[in-house]
Formats: structure tokens, sequence, C-alpha cells
């Protein structure tokens, strides 16, 4: 509402700007042939500047504070310029072109500022009314997924619950692994391939995700593994590794980086059982030691079950003894209580 009264406001005042160009002052020397053909084309422009800023909603900052900081350095360093060459343009007796030097100096620094900024934005963020200098960072960490949590698929779920608000950036050598895997001749690798391109695809579609590929590398990344450059970007962007894969989750915090393991999190929302509770599991397969049997829960919880074993197939009711939380995931032990 407030945008469309700031419009309103906008197309009033440039009535009246046009009105007070179809009616210069009597000392003025403009005259229009055409008054109300100028009037009706200062209308239209603002109308269509209205309807272009009402068609594009979806606006980057970043984008515009490169552009407006562009054009101020560019009109700053044409200055600079022109005001070193006057004395130059003196000595050959050229200043009746200073004001076309001027505009094709000014064009060109103005051209060069904005995209310099634009190629460069991901590297740093131009806030107005002042400058920050930061790495690319929206919210207050941004969340950079590998391969393993991309297969999974389990972060498009995640995300979609608006439990994670911040930006997710997939950078570039992780999609090529992932294309790679996609390319391979394994069948089963090249369907778990396909089926990261699919999550990553429905997480780009979905508007309130804000998924941004990475493309830039650092010069220390030169030559080191996957794992490694994904490591080496948290930390340059300081932002936080998701994954499900439990080597990388070791490695990134032997360097400090924080992960976010979607392992962890399932298992933290899985029902939690105590020592004395009862419950019921199906037994499928005996287990390692003598008389044991072995059932999972719906969650894939694995039950380990004393005196299960003459039970497989079966469902029977056990009394829990203890719980053991791995890294692997949680398991429950019991004694048979019973069918």
């Amino acid at each position: 509402m407030v945008l469309w009264i700031l419009r309103a406001f906008f197309l009033l005042a440039s009535v009246g700007v046009a009105f007070s160009v179809i009616n210069p002052p009597e000392s003025s020397e403009v005259a229009f042939d055409y008054p109300w053909l100028v009037f009706v084309l200062i209308v239209g422009v603002t109308i269509g500047v209205i309807a272009a800023d009402a068609f594009v909603q979806r606006k980057r900052v970043d984008v515009i504070s490169c552009v407006y900081f562009g054009a101020l350095i560019g009109l700053f360093l044409t200055w600079v310029v022109g005001y070193t060459i006057e004395p130059l343009m003196t000595q050959f007796k050229i200043t009746e072109f200073r004001d076309s030097v001027q505009l094709v100096l000014g064009l060109i620094f103005c051209y060069m500022c904005v995209s310099m900024l634009l190629q460069t934005r991901d590297d740093f963020r131009f806030i107005i009314p002042y400058v920050e200098f930061s790495k690319e960072v929206k919210g207050v960490k941004p969340y950079l997924l590998d391969t393993s949590v991309v297969i999974d698929g389990r972060i498009a779920d995640l995300v979609e619950t608006r439990v994670f608000d911040n930006q997710l950036v997939m950078p570039r050598f992780v999609l090529a692994e992932l294309q790679a895997i996609a390319d391979s001749s394994d069948k089963l690798r090249r369907s778990r391939g396909r089926r990261g391109l699919d999550v990553l695809n429905r997480l780009r579609t979905d508007d309130s995700i804000e998924l941004m590929i990475h493309d830039r590398e650092t010069s220390e990344m030169a030559g080191q593994p996957v794992d490694m450059k994904l490591i080496l970007l948290a930390k340059s962007l300081g932002g936080k590794v998701v994954t499900g894969d439990y080597n990388l989750n070791k490695m990134a915090r032997i360097h400090g980086v924080p992960v976010i393991n979607l392992n962890d999190i399932a298992n933290s929302l899985k029902p939690v059982y105590l020592p004395g509770e009862n419950l019921e599991v199906r037994i499928v397969k005996p287990g390692e030691e003598a008389g044991q049997g072995v059932g999972y829960l719906d969650d894939g919880t694995m039950i380990v079950v004393e005196g299960g074993r003459d039970h497989i197939n079966s469902s029977v009711k056990i009394a829990v003894t203890s719980v053991l939380q791995t890294s692997a995931g949680r398991m429950i032990f019991g004694r048979y209580n019973g069918a």
C-alpha cells in the first residue's frame, strides 16, 4: 500500500512537472509547437517507469548498489581525468572539444566501473547509504551444500519447512561433481546423480528459497579435492557446511568450520525411549551375539533384542534396557518380554 501511494505521488508530481514545462514563464525563450504532445510524452514516460517498477518485483539490492556506486565512481573519475587533461587541451588549442571528451570519458568510466562491480559483487557487498566490505553473506551465515546432502534429498523437505531461512550456496565444483556422478557408467551412481540434480532443480524453482550457484574459486583451492575446496570456501564466506558425509563432517570441524549434519538433525527428531519402557517390534534377522534378534522401527532405528533369535519374522514385546547414540545413528537394546 505504501509503495502504491509513493507511485501515485510520483505520477502527480510528473503531471505537475509536465504542466510547468509546457507553461514556461513569460521571460523564458522556450516554446513548444505541440505542448500537449510534450505533456502526454512526460506522463507516458512516468507511467512506463511505474509499470516497469511494478513488473520487476524481485529486485536485487546488490545489483542496484553496484550500478549506483559504479556510476558515482565513474563520474568522479571522469571529473578527475577531465581536470587533468584540460591543460593539455588548452596547450593544443582543442578546448572546443572539452564537452565531447568529457561525455566520452563519462561513458567509458561509468561502463567500466559498473561492469567491474557487477562481476565482483560476489566478493564485496555494497549497501546504500554506506559501503560494507563483506563476503557474500545473506542473513547470519550462508549454508554451503555438498554432494551427499543434495543426493540424499532431505534438504529440500527441510528447507520447505522454513527451518532454514538463510541463503543456500551451491559451489560450481560441487555441481560439476554431481554432474559427473549423473553421467557415470555405473547404473546406481547414475541414478543417484540424477536424483541429486532433480533435488537441486526443486530447490531452484522454489521462489521462497534463495539458491545461489557460486562460480568463483580462490587461489588456495587450486588442486584441492572437492571436500577441501568446500571447507576453504566456507571459511572464506563465513558460512556453514550442510552435509551428511561423516568424513567431511570431521574434516570441517578440524578446520574450525561450522557443520550442519542432517543425520544429527534426523537423530535428534527420533522418539526417545528410556530404559524400562515397553514397545513392540518385529524381529527380522539374528543378531551377532548368541540369542540376539534384530528389528527396526519405522524411522530405521535398529533394535537389538536379547532372547529374540527364536522369534524371527514375529512381532514381540520388549523392555528397553539401554540406548546407544553413535555417529551412524541410534541403537536400542532390549529384552524379550513376550509375543
